[in-house]
C-alpha cells in the first residue's frame, strides 16, 4: 500500500470517528435523570452541575409513574416526566448558587422528599445583599403555639368591614400587616366603640386590603399544586394523604422506641379560627420557609419565591375571612 494512500485512509477513518464521537461526547454531557417515588430512590443522580450563563441541557424519564420536574425560584413551567418516555429540557442560570428542582406531581405519601440539587458556579454579575426573613426579625418561635384567645361568632366580613373603615380609620400598612396576627389586631381595636363582630370585620378588611385578586388567585395555585393533597382541598386538613400518613405515623410507633412522641403529627386545619387567628404572616412565613420539624411539613424556601410565599399565605387566610367576590 502506497504511503499516500495509508495517509488518506487515515484521514477518512479520524473523520468518521470524530463525526460519531462528537454527538457521543456530548451526549454524554447531558445526563439522563431518572425519576421513581421517593421509596425507590427518587431522582438519579440527584445533583448535577451547571455555570452561569451557560445551557445546560437535561433529559429526563420515569421508571415508575408520573412525575413532573421544576426548579424552585425560576420563572419556568412545570414539565411532564412520563414512564418510559424521555422528555428534554434546557436550563440557563443567571446567578450563581445552590437551586433544587422538585416532583411536581403527587407521586405518593413521600412526593415532598423528590428533590435534588443544581450546583451553579460562576461569579454574580450584581451580587445581592442576604435578606433576613420577617419572621428572624421578629424572633417568632414558629414551634409554639400562637392560639386566639377569642374568636368570632360568624365569618368576618370584609364587605362590612370596609363599610365601617370609611367612618374609623385602620391601620392598612403592609408592615402591621405582616407582623400583626388577627387576634392582636382585633385586641387593637378596643379602644374603639365597635362591637366584637365589627372588630372582626375591620380586621377582614384589613387583610383584605393587603392582596389582591391577582395575589390571591397565584396563592390558590400553588395551594392547590403543593398544599391541598395534605391540607385538603378547603383547607380543613384532609387532604387525600391523611389517612397514609396516619398509618405512616402508627407504624413508626409500633417499630420504633420513642416514637409516640415524634410520629408525623396530621395537617395543619385552615379553617380552625382559634389556630390561624392567632398567628401572623410572619409567623406563617416561618412555617413555610423553614417546614415543621417533626411534623411532615416539608421545608419549601428553597422552591418559592418571596413573592409567591407572600401570595400564598394571603390566599390560607381566605378560610377564615369572607372577600370580596
Amino acid at each position: 500500500m502506497k504511503r499516500s494512500e495509508l495517509l488518506s485512509r487515515i484521514l477518512i477513518t479520524v473523520a468518521i470517528v470524530g463525526a460519531v464521537g462528537a454527538p457521543l461526547l456530548l451526549w454524554s454531557r447531558t445526563p439522563l435523570i431518572h425519576a421513581q417515588m421517593a421509596e425507590n430512590g427518587g431522582w438519579s443522580p440527584d445533583v448535577i452541575q451547571a455555570e452561569v450563563g451557560k445551557p445546560i441541557h437535561l433529559k429526563l424519564t420515569s421508571d415508575d409513574v408520573m412525575h413532573g420536574f421544576a426548579v424552585g425560584q425560576m420563572d419556568m413551567e412545570a414539565v411532564d416526566v412520563e414512564p418510559g418516555k424521555v422528555t428534554d429540557i434546557t436550563l440557563t442560570f443567571d446567578k450563581p448558587g445552590m437551586y433544587t428542582f422538585y416532583c411536581t406531581r403527587w407521586c405518593g405519601l413521600n412526593h415532598w422528599r423528590m428533590r435534588g440539587t443544581i450546583e451553579v458556579s460562576g461569579s454574580p454579575s450584581d451580587p445581592e445583599p442576604a435578606s433576613i426573613p420577617l419572621y428572624v426579625s421578629l424572633n417568632l418561635d414558629v414551634d409554639t403555639p400562637h392560639d386566639a384567645s377569642s374568636i368570632p361568632i360568624d365569618q368576618p366580613s370584609a364587605i362590612r368591614g370596609k363599610e365601617l373603615a370609611a367612618e374609623l380609620p385602620a391601620d392598612l400598612s403592609v408592615e402591621y400587616y405582616l407582623s400583626h396576627s388577627p387576634y392582636q389586631v382585633f385586641e387593637d381595636l378596643s379602644n374603639t366603640s365597635l362591637t366584637d363582630s365589627k372588630r372582626w370585620d375591620m380586621v377582614a378588611y384589613i387583610w383584605q386590603s393587603n392582596t389582591t385578586k391577582e395575589s390571591l388567585a397565584n396563592g390558590k395555585q400553588l395551594y392547590a399544586q403543593n398544599c391541598a393533597a395534605c391540607h385538603g382541598e378547603n383547607g380543613a386538613g384532609n387532604g387525600v394523604f391523611v389517612d397514609d400518613l396516619k398509618a405512616a405515623g402508627d407504624s413508626s410507633a409500633q417499630t420504633m422506641a420513642g416514637a409516640q412522641d415524634m410520629q408525623m403529627q396530621t395537617p395543619a386545619n385552615f379553617t380552625d379560627p382559634t389556630r390561624m387567628l392567632g398567628g401572623s404572616p410572619a409567623l406563617l412565613q416561618g412555617k413555610i420557609l423553614r417546614g415543621g420539624m417533626g411534623t411532615g411539613m416539608p421545608m419549601w424556601g428553597s422552591i418559592f419565591t418571596k413573592e409567591q410565599i407572600w401570595n400564598l399565605i394571603a390566599y390560607i387566610y381566605s378560610f377564615q375571612f369572607q372577600y370580596r367576590n
